[in-house]
């Protein structure tokens, strides 16, 4: 009997140890420093950056100014390329209630020739090359195939007057030389633009003083 109740109390002392011990506050493990005392810690770029950068607040795209009642229509051009084109529409879209662009092709000048018609054939353009070098003149050229075949180029000219002193000087060998301008088709570029009555035109086209402004019914 003694026996036993030493062994219940045994088991008693037993279990009260390990509940004390499960239940007991643990104690915090110190963390140790980042860095050495008297270093700074690392800080990322990318954290600096967003740090220092002041806050950016989006500002809405004003508005163009509201047209009057009568508003002033125009077609502005002819603009050499479309990159030109583009700077202008920049420059009105602020101001302008209406902007289209146009591309139109057109002949332009690029100088003249002076050149003796063609012959009935190679043979004869020859004969007539080697008279114009026994009269002294030796600057010519045949044409030897193209809608100019057996004409005899005379020169190409950019201003008329060189031109027209070509023709005459050949004229007094005893030929009949024809004078012609030479045109090359191109693109421009135009833009149909409804304006404020008291916009300045003509300070925006100063950087194109080959293009003009005409009015035109507005639509």
């Amino acid at each position: 009997m003694l026996v036993r109740l030493l062994f219940v109390l045994l088991f008693a002392m037993n279990l009260a140890v390990a509940g004390w011990w499960w239940l007991r506050p643990q104690a915090e493990t110190p963390v140790p420093a980042p860095t050495d005392p008297g270093v700074p810690a690392l800080v990322l770029l990318g954290e600096a950056e967003l740090a220092s950068a002041p806050a950016i607040e989006a500002e809405p795209d004003s508005p163009p100014e509201p047209l009057s009642a009568t508003p002033r229509c125009l077609t502005l051009g002819p603009f050499p390329s479309p990159a030109d084109l583009r700077r202008v529409m920049n420059a009105l879209q602020p101001v302008a209630g209406h902007l289209q662009l146009r591309e139109t092709r057109s002949a332009q000048l690029r100088g003249y020739r002076v050149f003796l018609p063609a012959s009935a054939s190679r043979q004869q353009a020859l004969e007539t090359a080697r008279q114009l070098a026994a009269r002294g003149l030796n600057d010519y050229y045949v044409v030897a195939a193209g809608d100019e075949q057996n004409t005899i180029s005379l020169g190409l000219f950019r201003d008329l007057a060189n031109a027209e002193r070509r023709r005459e000087e050949v004229r007094a060998l005893g030929f009949e030389p024809r004078l012609e301008p030479r045109t090359e088709e191109s693109a421009q570029w135009w833009l149909d633009a409804a304006v404020p009555e008291d916009f300045d035109v003509r300070e925006l086209l100063r950087p194109w003083p080959g293009s003009e402004a005409r009015d035109v019914a507005c639509r």
